[in-house]
């Protein structure tokens, strides 16, 4: 029997992306985006608003590039795949699960002043030279690191907020 797990978002970010690296030397960036969605209510005849917030994980370049020129309030377009992490929660021992968006290819959206982009005049990496509006970073090394790689995957905290990545 096929399976078929595909995601495509379009959201805004909701805060600074921060990159972090494996053991192994892999980046890895998490990150929320919100997703908007609007309706008209037929009773009120007044234009509803609804927000869904989306936990992201980015990992190689695409992870280095989302640090680079990503910021809080940035519009980008997500693609990947979901995923569920399920652990005992240490504090009451019940068990909890997230479901987020692994990241396999991400456009940003936009320019540097619709919303947000670094202002830390930080490098631009080879060249100096900025990546346009609407710049496609395909993630091709998108794979997670494998259990056997020296990575081990722990379970994220639980809450609302989300959890660390775990290391």
């Amino acid at each position: 029997m096929a399976s078929f797990n595909r995601v495509i978002l379009m959201g805004n970010l909701v805060g600074d992306p921060q990159v972090r690296y494996t053991p192994g030397g892999q980046a890895v960036s998490e990150v929320r985006i919100a997703v908007n969605h609007s309706w008209l209510d037929k009773q009120t005849n007044q234009r509803k608003e609804e927000a869904t917030f989306v936990d992201v994980t980015l990992w190689g370049r695409t992870a280095e590039i989302a640090g680079e020129y990503l910021a809080k309030g940035r519009q980008v377009l997500i693609e990947g795949r979901l995923k569920l992490d399920q652990w005992d929660d240490k504090q009451t021992g019940q068990k909890r699960s997230k479901l987020s968006v692994v990241c396999e290819n991400m456009t940003m959206l936009g320019s540097r002043q619709d919303g947000g982009g670094r202002q830390d005049g930080g490098s631009r990496g080879p060249g100096n030279s900025a990546v346009p509006a609407s710049e496609s970073v395909a993630n091709y090394d998108s794979q997670e690191p494998q259990q056997s790689g020296g990575y081990e995957q722990s379970a994220p905290s639980g809450g609302e907020g989300g959890g660390d990545v775990p290391f």
